[in-house]
């Protein structure tokens, strides 16, 4: 999994854009963030975000060449040198739109039974 940060076009205001490719359902499993409404997803960043913050990411799921584009918010946040070896990053909640109903649908899809799992997440 791999996420690069593009810094944001003029102005503050204006979301960030993510790029996060996921390979393997090991790496989605781990990534996915299913507990929320809308669900959401983890991203591994070095860059500084506060919650709440609007981010706009480009998702590779596996083998799918498409990329989905996807509206979100900040809800969580993992700093550098969490314990238990966490990884730096942030979990952003989908939009309740199109595209956030579509990137929830089909993470869960692929997936599957493996959402029932109890092995820890980036998140939880």
């Amino acid at each position: 999994m791999s996420a690069d940060s593009k810094p944001a076009v003029a102005g503050a205001a204006r979301p960030s854009v993510l790029s996060l490719n996921i390979n393997s359902k090991s790496a989605l499993y781990a990534a996915f963030m299913p507990l929320l409404r809308n669900g959401g997803i983890f991203i591994p960043t070095t860059r500084a975000y506060n919650i709440g913050d609007e981010v706009f990411m480009l998702l590779s799921l596996m083998d799918d060449p498409a990329k989905l584009p996807i509206a979100g918010s900040v809800v969580w946040i993992t700093p550098a040198g969490a314990q238990n070896s966490k990884a730096q990053g942030i979990g952003v909640h989908f939009k309740n739109d199109e595209s956030g109903v579509e990137a929830k649908r089909k993470i869960e899809g692929l997936l599957g039974g493996v959402m029932q799992s109890t092995r820890p997440t980036h998140t939880m």
